[in-house]
């Protein structure tokens, strides 16, 4: 049963339109962690899809076209750690779930009354703590098993545009493969 579990997470991960997001997601991952040796001082934020990706921040086109290729380069000869990223929103979602989760199993068996869930509120702290302590490696896990890929297999960049919102410079990388 555990092996027909597996081979089905598997297919479904490696179906090709959720296999292209995996990989584009992995390397905007990758990108912005040559963005940030590069540019140690620069806020940068991204957001994945099927097509490509987004990088917002303020870098030039030519600077970003070099950062990706790195990462792609970096990704196709074994890194795939790069792919992995500590202010991933999958980190964020798994807090708040084991968190979340954590301090409704503390409530469990409390009646209504207020002083009741008072009461266990000591407990709720202490349980929300330690699952949160437990997200930040069961997230990244997640990202390495689940929402990223740090294998581009013959992926490549099509197109780098760039747009503004007010001063708020976006980055459209395009992808393929």
């Amino acid at each position: 049963m555990t092996d027909q579990l597996v081979h089905v997470s598997q297919s479904v991960l490696n179906f090709s339109p959720l296999l292209r997001v995996r990989r584009n997601h992995g390397l905007e991952h990758a990108t912005l962690h040559v963005l940030a040796d590069r540019f140690p001082k620069v806020p940068f934020a991204g957001h994945s899809d099927l097509f490509g990706f987004w990088i917002v921040g303020d870098v030039s086109s030519e600077d970003l076209y070099a950062a990706v290729l790195e990462a792609l380069n970096r990704l196709r000869n074994g890194e795939e750690g790069l792919a992995v990223h500590p202010n991933c929103g999958t980190n964020y979602v798994a807090a708040g779930l084991l968190s979340g989760f954590a301090v409704w199993v503390s409530m469990l068996g409390t009646g209504r009354p207020l002083k009741e869930k008072l009461e266990r509120l000591p407990l709720a702290l202490v349980v929300a703590t330690l699952a949160l302590m437990v997200s930040q490696p069961a997230g990244q896990l997640l990202q390495s098993h689940v929402t990223t890929s740090g294998q581009p297999g013959k992926m490549r960049v099509i197109q780098i545009s760039t747009s503004y919102s007010g001063k708020v410079k976006a980055h459209r990388v395009v992808t393929e493969g």
